[in-house]
């Protein structure tokens, strides 16, 4: 895995912050006014030549590939690219967490971009965020570890709206972390997952931790 690290400082940090996730937030509204807009069909047809520019607009200066995994001098993480909590990725929900004792949570809301059966989230999304707060629990300790196996039992269907997910590391064992998690509503656990994460073998501190996939 490859890291970058951006030579900035905490204020530039900020300053970029300040000006991308705005611009994600205005996209996530785009995404569920696309979903769930009924206005005529000239109106739509009109804004998908507004959006058209506006993409052209933004493509005119851009990097190469993905956003990568990105860090400051000072050991600040920049996961801006990150499907889950990504501060520039307008399909991240995004999830921030936060330690817990040996653990994250985090406390989030999905709406109609994140729907499988009608009015819950799909089991593919529960999935996905229940994988990164597992890793992102896994390396609260401050060494990464990456997913190894993971296993989601679903135990009713998550319903859209206000959610919370929480890990916490179960057992340790050489460079095998066992870590557990569960995904809740206001009614309780929804999906409960388990995975084995490893921390890389050759691991020296030397790349700040917390990115994890």
């Amino acid at each position: 895995m490859e890291f970058t690290i951006e030579d900035i400082s905490e204020t530039e940090l900020e300053r970029r912050r300040a000006v991308y996730a705005p611009l994600a937030d205005s996209v996530r509204e785009l995404i569920d006014a696309v979903i769930r807009t009924e206005v005529p069909d000239e109106l739509i047809d009109d804004a998908r030549r507004r959006i058209a520019d506006v993409v052209t607009d933004l493509r005119a200066a851009q990097i190469d590939g993905p956003y990568g995994n990105r860090f400051t001098p000072d050991g600040a993480g920049m996961p801006w690219g990150n499907a889950v909590i990504g501060v520039r990725n307008a399909i991240a929900p995004p999830l921030v967490t936060e330690k817990v004792g040996d653990g994250v949570r985090a406390e989030f809301t999905l709406g109609a971009a994140y729907e499988g059966p009608g009015g819950h989230v799909h089991g593919g999304v529960c999935a996905m965020i229940l994988d990164h707060i597992l890793g992102e629990g896994a390396s609260v300790d401050g060494v990464p570890a990456y997913t190894g196996t993971i296993t989601v039992r679903y135990l009713r269907p998550t319903p859209l709206g206000d959610l919370v997910c929480q890990s916490w590391v179960t057992e340790r064992g050489g460079r095998k972390k066992i870590v557990r998690g569960t995904l809740s509503d206001a009614d309780g656990i929804t999906a409960e997952a388990e995975g084995i994460f490893i921390e890389p073998r050759q691991w020296s501190g030397a790349v700040p931790p917390g990115v994890v996939d």
